[in-house]
């Protein structure tokens, strides 16, 4: 996947990271869940990518990483029927703390 380009209109691109644990009786769950809202979110305008994946030392330990051109794409992804859906789910899935980040990147550069 390329980098995405850095708008000059001086707006900062908008990334979320983030770390969730499930409980493991519901992991088959979440990981459905978790697909299908990946899959409607990156149809969204704005959506640069949006994804999770997993831990490979706690298959109960997920990662969000999303990556979007704008705030106002980000918030328009708030107001979404998937997004309402989506945290409808949240209670029942989760177990222990969440920790998610938001970042607004003004520059990007190849490593």
């Amino acid at each position: 996947m390329q980098p995405a380009p850095v708008p000059r209109d001086g707006r900062a691109m908008i990334v979320i990271a983030g770390q969730v644990r499930v409980r493991p009786e519901r992991r088959e769950d979440a990981v459905r869940i978790a697909l299908r809202m990946a899959e409607a979110t990156r149809a969204e305008p704005g959506c640069v990518d949006y994804r999770f994946s997993g831990a490979f030392d706690d298959p109960n330990v997920f990662y969000l990483f999303e990556h979007w051109e704008s705030a106002d794409a980000l918030q328009r992804h708030f107001e979404t029927p998937h997004m309402a859906e989506f945290r409808k789910h949240l209670p029942g899935l989760l177990a222990g703390l969440t920790t998610v980040q938001r970042y607004e990147v003004t520059s990007v550069a190849p490593m």
